[in-house]
């Protein structure tokens, strides 16, 4: 196995990579683009938007289900070859959409192959070769690939409104595939993954051949292991409980604020403004967690939504909404990073993709559930105190869950990198 110095030319260039593909990731294009696409979705197909909305519910839960699955696949069978075929059938499944989608039906089926394939572009297999590449800066480095999703989370929707705007809903599809493929495939092959022995030097760590013939000697415990751990159910809880407060709060803040006497315009500015400290979150966060016990750094990063819910509770303002949403965002663009980083820290990466798989399913049904539960909380009482009330009890009760985590030493030390 090769390995690379931190701070070295090659390691970089994967989280750069990584940083550019993650732009049109699952979330920037299937999720965050839909709601642009709804109201033109639900005219042309003749039908509500909640029979609409199905089919992102679908695609969602698709991924997080599959995710373990190609995560396994890509421990197995390098993460080279799973995942460039993964993002060629997401980008493809995108566009057929546009091509095929003549019915609501239709429409749940393609959104539900689409989250299959979803899984490969994700964080998972980015994360799975940076892990390889980078031990000492490998925090930043993480947080500087995942700020990709921040980008994408800010530029997707508006990509998908122009194209909506000059071709119609069909073709804003097929650009949005065109598009995946186009920027995801090459920075992924050619930065994050390229072939061992190319002129970019890069990582036989994370080729197909190197993770066949070595993943048993990678240091590290097995799925199986893993998941009989107390480590792994107290991450879980922990991340569970922070991704369904945060982003149910997040799914509502607009219509929250403007129901409080907010402008839609200044509800609006808010939602952007969470998904800038999305992108400031991701890379402060990796950059912590080189420098800080990541447990610490986790209850630093899961206090910041709770102080931004007891601000919704206490002060009705524009100005508070607005300070709400950066913090609430914060904490929502850390958790991807902390996830990747602790799991490689406690359990090693002999099954880094397998493992990661698992967390990020519980993380992707989190993030469904959330709103889910804020909209019933809303629809029982008529306002949406008592989900901010129930969720900052959940963020309190996943620090405690860190607290227990930071008294147990990293089960794996990372020593095989220089």
């Amino acid at each position: 196995m090769h390995s690379y110095r931190d701070g070295a030319h090659a390691p970089w260039q994967i989280a750069i990579g990584a940083c550019l593909a993650l732009i049109v990731g699952n979330g920037p294009v299937m999720q965050f683009t839909f709601g642009v696409l709804i109201i033109p979705l639900s005219e042309a197909l003749g039908t509500d938007r909640g029979s609409i909305s199905t089919a992102l519910l679908v695609g969602l839960v698709t991924t997080g289900v599959a995710t373990p699955w190609i995560g396994r696949l890509m421990d197995r069978h390098g993460v080279r070859r799973v995942g460039s075929f993964c993002i060629l059938a997401f980008a493809l499944l995108m566009a057929a959409c546009g091509w095929l989608a003549h019915s609501v039906a239709t429409l749940i089926l393609l959104y539900f192959l689409a989250g299959v394939f979803a899984a490969g572009q994700t964080p998972l297999a980015y994360s799975k070769a940076i892990t390889a590449a980078f031990d000492r800066q490998r925090g930043l480095a993480l947080g500087v690939a995942a700020a990709g999703v921040g980008l994408g989370t800010m530029l997707m929707p508006m990509v998908a409104q122009w194209l909506l705007n000059q071709f119609g809903w069909r073709g804003a599809y097929v650009g949005l595939g065109a598009i995946t493929a186009l920027i995801a495939l090459p920075a992924f092959r050619l930065m994050v993954v390229p072939r061992a022995g190319s002129g970019a030097a890069c990582v036989s760590a994370v080729s197909a051949q190197a993770d066949a013939a070595e993943a048993a000697a990678l240091p590290g415990w097995s799925a199986r292991q893993a998941r009989s751990s107390g480590i792994f159910w107290t991450m879980a809880g922990a991340f569970f409980l922070v991704a369904l407060a945060v982003s149910g709060t997040i799914a509502h803040i607009v219509p929250l604020l403007v129901d409080r006497g907010v402008s839609p315009q200044a509800a609006a500015t808010a939602i952007s403004t969470a998904g800038l400290s999305l992108l400031v979150g991701r890379i402060f966060a990796g950059w912590m967690l080189d420098r800080c016990p990541a447990p610490h750094v986790a209850i630093l990063f899961f206090c910041l939504p709770l102080a931004g819910q007891a601000l919704l509770l206490l002060d009705h303002g524009a100005s508070a909404g607005l300070m709400a949403a950066v913090l609430i965002g914060l904490g929502l663009g850390a958790e991807i990073d902390l996830i990747a980083f602790m799991q490689s820290r406690y359990f090693g990466r002999r099954a880094f993709g397998e493992i990661y798989g698992y967390f990020f399913a519980i993380f992707m049904f989190a993030s469904g559930f959330g709103p889910f539960l804020m909209g019933q909380a809303f629809r029982v009482s008529g306002s949406y105190e008592p989900f901010l009330l129930v969720s900052m009890a959940g963020l309190a009760v996943a620090c405690l869950l860190m607290v227990m985590l930071s008294r147990r030493p990293e089960r794996v030390a990372s020593v095989d990198m220089a």
